[in-house]
């Protein structure tokens, strides 16, 4: 399906209308049992204030706690959560996918499940989003991360902003609204490499970002490392961008140059002054630099033919073990498809 964005309605652009807004909050779960009640409970809170229905969809995306088991409870004790039990762990985004495509209401919110994006800042998201935006993030006024966990958010975001094309991508986070409309752009994307903030970049150009605060992690210890963040940053570089073949494009081009430099340089001497160069270890040097150059490039271009090689293969970025909804279960294999 191709882009079907929508643009926002004359009431949509002048204010949401607490009254009538209709909100579902997306949740990616990865062994926080201990977080997800009092996050349910402060969602409540919030939720039945500025929206007449709301839903919460929790994703587990294959946690090794009991972070299924107390969403099956959240599910029996409050009728507007929702429970998916995804056969694995895929990762945030593809749970994030999942969870998006399940959502039934016309805005979407998505957050963390450490509390760290703090339910209570929701209505600062929705007052910008009635200005006139199709997707507004929350960027933290003070992020509360190590060094190396702030080191590689901002390679994260150095690579988002790379694929996004948007300089709005240096403000991106994982606490986002934005108009449910907007998923139809990517409605049929299968690939199990995902970022949800280029799919989104898909569907609209009507970004905006207001910052927000930002709590402490209290409860577990944080699932993403220096190791998975810079993997992701790569994942999104080659996955939804062409910059790598053409910085490897633009290297080969550059060596090619210099060789011919060396060249000219071995040449006008020989016939300068009619003799050799003598170095063997120079030349061994500069052959070591093109060798190197052709290997690095022949790395990326692997790089871009595995991932047509997954996406021949058709590979589903998620499957679901089991759905929980009002009191029920629904198990089974159901392919990510919207």
């Amino acid at each position: 399906m191709g882009c079907l964005q929508q643009h926002p309605s004359r009431e949509e652009t002048t204010g949401i209308n607490a009254a009538h807004s209709e909100i579902s909050v997306v949740v990616p779960v990865y062994n926080s049992e201990g977080s997800l009640p009092q996050l349910a409970a402060r969602l409540d809170g919030v939720l039945s204030k500025v929206a007449t229905r709301f839903e919460l969809v929790l994703v587990n995306d294959g946690s090794r706690d009991r972070s299924w088991d107390v969403i099956c409870e959240l599910a029996r004790q409050y009728n507007w959560v929702r429970g998916i039990n995804l056969m694995r762990n895929y990762g945030q985004h593809n749970a994030l996918l999942c969870g998006i495509r399940a959502a039934k209401y016309g805005l979407i919110v998505t957050l963390d499940d450490d509390l760290q994006h703090p339910p209570e800042e929701i209505p600062k998201l929705l007052e910008k989003l009635a200005e006139g935006h199709d997707v507004v993030y929350g960027t933290p006024e003070k992020e509360k991360h190590g060094l190396w966990r702030d080191l590689a958010s901002q390679i994260t975001k150095l690579a988002l902003q790379t694929a996004m094309g948007a300089e709005i991508a240096r403000s991106v986070t994982a606490f986002r609204v934005f108009r449910t409309s907007v998923r139809d752009a990517f409605a049929n994307y299968q690939s199990p490499f995902v970022s949800i903030d280029v799919l989104l970049t898909w569907g609209t150009t009507r970004f905006a970002a207001i910052p927000v605060r930002h709590e402490p992690r209290r409860i577990g210890a944080s699932n993403y490392t220096f190791r998975k963040l810079v993997t992701h940053a790569l994942n999104m570089m080659t996955g939804f961008s062409t910059l790598p073949l053409q910085v490897a494009s633009l290297m080969g081009f550059a060596f090619t140059l210099f060789g011919l430099g060396i060249l000219s340089y071995v040449v006008g001497r020989y016939l300068i002054q009619g003799g050799s160069v003598p170095g063997f270890p120079f030349l061994a040097s500069i052959i070591a630099i093109f060798s190197g150059a052709q290997l690095f490039a022949l790395g990326i271009i692997g790089e871009y033919l595995a991932r047509m090689h997954f996406r021949t293969m058709e590979r589903p970025p998620y499957v679901v073990r089991a759905d929980r909804e009002g009191g029920s279960t629904t198990d089974g294999g159901h392919e990510g498809s919207p």
